[in-house]
């Protein structure tokens, strides 16, 4: 019997949504085991309200986190991001490491550092023939290790919010949240479109709209807010706990592909998603409720940051096929009934 884990994920904050699953089987199957995760300190916050988690060992520098790994060494690691600073950090910290086959590796030198390599099949990382999600490709790694992971399972902690007790107070607890950002740009739909999905979402639902921003986007939420006609009103500044617990208690979230709307559909939210350069089947929302508007089809920047071509695929969609989602998904919620 396997006592001791170490699962290393660093970020992004999406990615770690999509590999708390494997923490969840693990605890399933290993009930008395030691579960700990290694992840970049500005990403801790969310780990903390993983219930499953002995420890979360944030990295603060490469020298300090590998004496740390040393000094608690696990029987068996598993290396979710497949880069050779997660791969060093996983052999460092235990006897056994597994991680991914060199073609679903972001660098295939980290293949390297692994004792045992796990191969989910299909033509490689970027293969768009595969359709599964991102989530399920993650638990293959707990085959070589004889688990079968059953249904993916998200244990986030709830928590008291002072920023989400505000927006209830603010909305009468009836609302839909709204991203506007991402770390690509590729990903941002028009600030401004948003602006008036908030506007049809207060005249056909009766919703307030709630903007969120993180680090120096405040003033693409206040765009969201200055074309909504008075329907959107600019979320106060929160922390990933008051993410989670906005997400809780929102009817609906319209975000492209990054961490808030990932976070949100792990905790149940209804989800319509904007999609250009990443693939929904992959990255997107899992609930066969939620909707996603898609131009990955047709992206030919798949996978960049920024646009090569000149003019964003996202561009493509209308305002009129978002709000289309939005109401087709709020009718379909018992959140909104």
């Amino acid at each position: 019997m396997i006592d001791s884990f170490l699962l290393v994920r660093l970020g992004s904050l999406g990615d770690i949504v999509h590999a708390i699953p494997v923490a969840a089987a693990l605890r399933r199957q290993f009930p008395d085991a030691r579960i700990d995760w290694v992840v970049s300190r500005k990403h801790k916050e969310l780990l903390d309200l993983v219930p499953v988690l002995d420890r979360v060992i944030p990295v603060d520098g490469m020298w300090h986190a590998l004496r740390e790994l040393r000094r608690s060494r696990h029987e068996v690691s598993i290396d979710l991001q497949g880069l050779l600073k997660s791969a060093v950090l996983a052999r460092s910290g235990a006897r056994r490491s597994i991680g991914f086959s060199r073609r679903y590796l972001r660098e295939p030198l980290a293949r390297a550092f692994y004792t045992d390599g796990y191969d989910p099949g299909c033509g490689g990382i970027d293969d768009p023939r595969d359709t599964r999600h991102v989530v399920e490709i993650n638990l293959g790694l707990l085959e070589p290790l004889g688990v079968t992971a059953g249904p993916a399972e998200f244990p986030i902690a709830r928590v008291d919010s002072e920023a989400a007790r505000a927006v209830a107070g603010l909305t009468g607890g009836r609302y839909v949240l709204l991203n506007p950002g991402a770390g690509w740009p590729n990903k941002r739909w028009p600030a401004s479109r948003l602006g008036l999905v908030a506007a049809a979402l207060r005249d056909q639902c009766g919703l307030v709209s709630v903007v969120l921003w993180g680090g120096g986007e405040r003033p693409l939420a206040e765009e969201v807010a200055a074309h909504s006609g008075g329907a959107a009103i600019v979320s106060p500044p929160s922390s990933i706990a008051d993410l989670v617990g906005l997400a809780r208690g929102a009817s609906l979230i319209v975000s492209g592909d990054t961490g808030p709307m990932h976070i949100a559909a792990a905790v149940g939210t209804p989800v319509v998603g904007v999609f250009g350069p990443t693939r929904p089947a992959r990255n997107g929302p899992w609930l066969a409720a939620d909707v996603t508007v898609s131009r990955a089809e047709v992206c030919r920047c798949y996978r960049l940051r920024r646009c090569t071509m000149g003019t964003m695929c996202l561009l493509d969609i209308s305002t009129k096929e978002v709000i289309d989602a939005a109401v087709r998904r709020l009718e379909a919620s018992p959140r909104h009934a």
